[in-house]
């Protein structure tokens, strides 16, 4: 059995995830989560203003709602930052994936993207939003109490280790291999 993350490694990778790229990176992995647990890995996905990404589960069943109990559009789409994922997901084919909707190597901290910055992804634009992703019961019990307390203790929390949640601000489609541009004066 491949043993959990500790809190010494996650300290001490720390610096290195600090130098991810700005902007720029290539998606790396997209995900499709049609419901509670699924995942299916795909070429590229449609997001839309309307309905977030069509198909998934935002739209019937989201984990945050609008006083009205639709979807809260500032969840749908997340980002995780490749390298905070390749030190908690050590196994791959027993551990399921997070579920965010892609992974970049991209620094995802508030003085990189701020709540309401603008990221081109593909022909999509998206921006970020005021929801805070501290990680949830999930993400303890798959990767590790260390990895849960890492991404929420509140010295990181500024450098949202757990990465960012997005709206869609532009209809568009995100395929792998597509830059993440973060529109600066944008």
């Amino acid at each position: 059995m491949i043993q959990a993350v500790t809190a010494d490694d996650l300290n001490a990778a720390l610096s290195g995830v600090l130098q991810a790229p700005k902007t720029g990176s290539p998606v790396e992995m997209l995900c499709f989560r049609p419901g509670y647990g699924e995942r299916r890995f795909v070429e590229d996905l449609t997001v839309t203003r309307a309905n977030g990404i069509p198909g998934e589960r935002w739209g019937t069943a989201p984990w945050l709602k609008l006083a009205d109990g639709t979807g809260h559009p500032g969840i749908q789409v997340s980002i995780l930052p490749r390298r905070v994922l390749d030190l908690v997901w050590r196994d791959r084919v027993n551990t399921v994936h997070p579920g965010d909707t892609f992974v970049a190597d991209l620094d995802t901290s508030e003085g990189n993207l701020p709540e309401g910055q603008l990221i081109s992804v593909g022909s999509a634009v998206l921006r970020v939003s005021e929801v805070f992703n501290d990680g949830c019961a999930k993400w303890k019990v798959r990767y590790g109490a260390a990895a849960y307390d890492w991404v929420r203790a509140p010295e990181h929390r500024h450098l949202r280790l757990r990465g960012v949640l997005c709206s869609v601000e532009q209809d568009g489609v995100i395929r792998l291999g597509d830059p993440v541009r973060v529109l600066r004066g944008a």
